[in-house]
């Protein structure tokens, strides 16, 4: 992070400077410390310029000039993500800074890192990635502006993209650079989305579209609401890097093209990746703590993939469907490690992945035929092809017990609850050594029509699922609970819909305090329908809470005890028709209202 630290290696000069948003910390939760150390394990010299000041360019210029590219990313999150709430008022607080604090990265960070890289260094490439790069590749809704943007490349002066994971695509990059290949050249990788100028797509466009899919250009998805769920769909089914084909996106200036999905790493390479040596500590320049590091510097990261698709979560458009997992060897080696770092005390407080316990499944048809293109895995049931069983799952958890100054190993949420009812020996063996008084579960709704639009398993399932938790825990000798994650406000919940919840909540004793308003997030298909009303995959309706107003009321009724709340929810059962609701019986959410503004 300075030109002191690279003396100190006796190097004069660096090949690769990484510009992040994020705080730098040497931890594998940190896609910066990722790339790094990928890269330097590689032979390459990297440097990390992290928060730079963005006012002016004297940060981008203090490690130099490097001697092949500069990679950015707005870090972990997407910019608008850390810097705003999902009513857009400012955060106050930020994890992935130092103390805490905010305002140590702008509004759409790498649109505003590339331009002041290119104003300091105008001849040197640049490739941009992480997940608000990654999910931006196309023209998408962007929630905070309420309109639809352009691709970020077509948005910034960057040269690339790398989508998705991004070990390969960087490595290739940099090996091609290193052997004297221009940038605007390196246009045919896996897994990275490059532009070109509009006369060559003319020229061009009958010969590659035997190769690449056309979608509709940026000022017709601008416009028209249906097209731009149509193209929505395309690239969500192109997402797989045996069937997947190069989209391509007209742009007013120029042409957007995205070669097909990187393969994910094999077992042998993820290993490696993990394996390398992370010191697991915030960079020594800093005088206060980053929070984030707190949440996973004695976890470890087990696999990578999701296949439940869930409509609000980006991960099936960034890591993938398919499951890619560690050797269990890797893993306890992993765990040995972190008796030698300072701080540890025997916990491992994070075991898992995108989720907890996919560790190891597969299915039978990904390797020839990849995911499939209409279907989901585990929603509305568990496929046949699909391996659901948790045995190698079990016999990881149960060796890291076995390891010499582990004491506990924590799996504290992150359980998908309907693959679990699939195997109770996975969940004896989580009950009785893996919770730490707590399971956090996400539910996200007690309305199964919601649920449904969501691709979550409906009310019945959590229910058998909180059944079969009790009762075993019984068996075990164990007092645990489980906490609820709820979610309001996401395409599909109509305000009766919420009233329904608030009512099965008060009826079954499970009000939670773990609720959050839904985020229209970049590249997901419930930011799809947010926009559009629109399923994108049946083309069917769906209903769409727009205003902050119908938001702030559905978020209340998940918590109508709290008297601050009781205005919004008045509200909300008068819009509904149901006052019946506000009274002194026994089944009403809130009391009657006497007259003033907080007269209850």
């Amino acid at each position: 992070m300075s030109t002191k630290e690279a003396n100190e290696k006796g190097w004069n000069e660096l090949d690769i400077i990484i510009v992040t948003g994020d705080a730098y910390v040497d931890h594998p939760g940190f896609g910066t410390s990722i790339i790094a150390r990928v890269l330097e394990d590689a032979g390459y010299r990297v440097g990390v310029i992290a928060q730079p000041g963005w006012d002016n360019t004297d940060d981008f210029k203090k490690l130099g000039k490097p001697r092949l590219f500069f990679a950015i990313s707005a870090g972990n999150t997407d910019s608008m993500v850390s810097n705003y709430t999902p009513s857009k008022r400012l955060r106050h607080e930020d994890v992935y800074s130092p103390g805490n604090k905010t305002g140590l990265r702008p509004n759409r960070a790498v649109i505003v890192y590339s331009n002041r890289l290119r104003e300091a260094f105008p001849d040197v490439p640049q490739v941009i990635g992480g997940i608000e790069a990654s999910l931006r590749r196309f023209a998408q809704y962007d929630y905070w502006s309420d309109k639809v943007r352009q691709s970020i490349l077509a948005d910034s002066p960057a040269d690339l993209i790398v989508y998705g994971m991004g070990e390969l695509q960087i490595l290739e990059i940099a090996d091609r650079l290193n052997k004297g290949k221009a940038i605007s050249g390196i246009n045919d990788i896996d897994g990275t989305v490059w532009k070109m100028d509009i006369r060559s797509w003319k020229e061009k466009k009958e010969d590659t579209l035997g190769e690449c899919i056309e979608i509709p250009p940026y000022t017709e998805v601008s416009k028209s609401k249906e097209l731009y769920a149509n193209a929505f769909r395309i690239i969500y089914e192109e997402q797989d890097h045996i069937r997947g084909h190069c989209i391509v996106q007209v742009h007013p200036k120029t042409v957007i093209v995205q070669n097909r999905p990187m393969r994910p790493l094999t077992t042998e390479e993820l290993d490696h990746v993990y394996e390398l040596p992370y010191t697991r500590e915030t960079h020594p320049s800093y005088n206060e703590p980053v929070p984030a590091l707190d949440m996973v510097k004695f976890s470890i990261n087990t696999h990578r993939g999701c296949f439940g698709a869930c409509s609000f979560c980006a991960i099936a458009l960034h890591q993938g469907r398919m499951i890619r997992s560690r050797s269990i060897g890797s893993i306890l080696m992993e765990a040995e490690g972190f008796r030698n770092i300072r701080g540890f005390k025997g916990t491992i407080n994070g075991l898992g992945g995108p989720s907890a316990n996919m560790y190891g499944m597969e299915c039978s048809k990904w390797e020839k035929k990849g995911v499939c293109k209409n279907k989901v895995c585990i929603h509305p049931d568990a496929c046949p092809s699909l391996d659901t069983s948790h045995k190698k799952l079990i016999e990881l958890m149960r060796r890291l017990r076995e390891l010499p100054g582990i004491s506990k190993v924590f799996v504290g949420y992150g359980v998908r609850y309907d693959l679990a009812l699939l195997d109770e020996e996975y969940m004896e063996e989580l009950c009785a050594h893996h919770i730490s008084g707590q399971l956090k579960v996400a539910p996200e709704h007690y309305c199964n029509s919601v649920t449904s639009v969501m691709k979550k398993p409906g009310r019945e399932v959590f229910e058998r699922f909180e059944q079969k938790f009790t009762d075993i825990n019984k068996k075990v000798g164990k007092d645990q609970y489980l906490v609820a994650f709820l979610m309001s406000g996401h395409p599909g919940c109509t305000l009766g819909d919420m009233i329904e919840t608030a009512e099965y909540i008060r009826d079954t004793g499970r009000y939670t305090r773990q609720v959050q308003d839904f985020t229209p997030t970049p590249m997901t298909a419930a930011t799809c329908m947010f926009h559009t009303g629109t399923d994108p995959f049946t083309g069917k309706k769906v209903y769409v809470a727009t205003s902050q107003k119908e938001k702030s009321i559905q978020r209340a009724m998940l918590h109508y005890k709290e008297p601050s709340n009781h205005n919004l929810v008045y509200e909300g059962l008068k819009r509904a028709n149901r006052l019946d609701l506000a009274g002194n019986s026994w089944n009403c959410l809130i009391g009657r209202k006497k007259g003033g503004k907080n007269g209850w």
